[in-house]
This record gives structure tokens, C-alpha cells and sequence, in this order.
């Protein structure tokens, strides 16, 4: 049964390259990636993870630690990081689990046999700190993924988790928010002292609380 918005994230225990991990102890009090890749020394995940070691230091400003994972054993994914490192000019350092028996991959129902026999597709899980998944992405393994949006979106994960707005389309850091239906009109000004804009009785806008 597929994992849904709201479920807690399955703990686990594996080899990664980093040594052997935990994911709850890993992620500790923060949040969390866990991404899925189909197989090692392929092109399109060598970007990938190459991508996101890049971006580590977006992640850790958002308090956010990274784990990636495919079937491939540890011995392929010590050698291929060689290559990320090579090829993608950067440096990975964020742990790659070895999931051979597809103990991961099976917990996470990665693996979809009407597109990969027995690989991992491109899965996103992003996880809280109260170890609930918040989303959830499924990508062909032909289309790389993006990892602004994977950025993007986790800013507005932790804008809506510490006030009472939800973010509209191809919102941006920074950029106006909506007020959450759940807030009266005489409850607006104590908790947006900013302003607000009111399109609609339904559509109330307000500048992000948090900037």
C-alpha cells in the first residue's frame, strides 16, 4: 500500500555510504529528503544527485538533511560518487543508501513493474520534523527532477506549518500569501499586522508573515 500525505514516514536502518543510518536518529528534530534513484552509472541521475549536492547549502538553511537511495550495493555507489563528483564538478556528501534486498525501495513502494521491472523510480518523499510525509513526487525515470521546485515547496511546507496561510500558484519566497479559510475577518488584523487584500470573501491575500 502506497504511503499517503500525513502517514508517518517508515523508520529504517541501512548501509549508506556514510556508514550505517537511521533515518528518524538522522533526521533528527529537522527535516528531511529522501529521494529515489532507478540505478547507478546512468546519465540523467548522475545529474541529479550532482544537482543536489550543489544545493546542500539551500537545504541545510532550511534545516533540511538529504538521504538518497536506489538497489544498487554500496561498493557500486562508492565508485559511482567518484563520477558525480567528477562530471558534475561538486562534491557529494550527503549519504547514498545500498537497498540490493529492496528493503527501502519496498517500504516506500519505489518500485512500480509497469515502468521499471525492478528498479526504483524517481520517488520524492519530504518528511517533517514530526516525521510525517508532507509530499510526495513520482517522476518517469526519462524526466530529471527539479530541484528548485523541491526547494520552492519546502518553503512553503515551513511557512504553512508556523502560520495560518497556504501559498498560490508558482508562489515564491517572498511573494504574497493567502490567508487560510480557517481565519475570520476580525481575526486578520492580530494575526497579519501588514495588511491584507481582499479579492474575494474566500481569496484574502497578505504579505509572507515571516519576511
Amino acid at each position: 500500500m502506497s504511503l499517503r500525505l500525513g502517514d508517518e514516514a517508515p523508520n529504517f536502518s541501512a548501509e549508506t555510504t556514510e556508514g550505517k543510518i537511521n533515518l528518524h536518529e538522522y533526521l533528527g528534530d529537522g527535516w528531511g529528503i529522501l529521494f529515489s534513484h532507478p540505478k547507478d552509472f546512468t546519465p540523467v541521475c548522475t545529474t541529479e544527485l550532482g544537482t543536489v549536492a550543489k544545493i546542500m547549502p539551500d537545504l541545510k538553511k532550511r534545516n533540511v538533511k538529504v538521504l538518497a537511495v536506489s538497489v544498487d550495493p554500496l561498493d557500486s555507489h562508492i565508485g559511482w560518487v567518484k563520477d558525480i563528483n567528477e562530471t558534475q564538478n561538486t562534491t557529494v556528501t550527503y549519504p547514498i543508501i545500498a537497498d540490493p534486498e529492496k528493503k527501502v525501495a519496498n517500504l516506500y513502494d519505489m518500485i512500480h513493474p509497469n515502468a521499471l521491472d525492478n528498479m526504483t523510480v524517481r520517488s520524492v518523499f519530504i518528511i517533517g520534523p514530526d516525521k510525517k510525509i508532507k509530499l510526495t513526487l513520482t517522476y518517469p525515470a526519462s524526466a530529471g527532477r527539479n530541484f528548485d521546485e523541491i526547494l520552492r515547496v519546502i518553503d512553503s511546507l515551513q511557512l504553512t506549518a508556523n502560520y495560518s496561510v497556504a501559498t498560490p500558484a508558482n508562489w515564491k519566497d517572498g511573494d504574497d500569501v493567502i490567508i487560510a479559510p480557517a481565519v475570520t475577518d476580525d481575526q486578520i488584523p492580530s494575526k497579519f499586522p501588514k495588511g491584507h487584500k481582499m479579492v474575494k470573501p474566500y481569496l484574502r491575500y497578505t504579505p509572507q508573515p515571516n519576511k
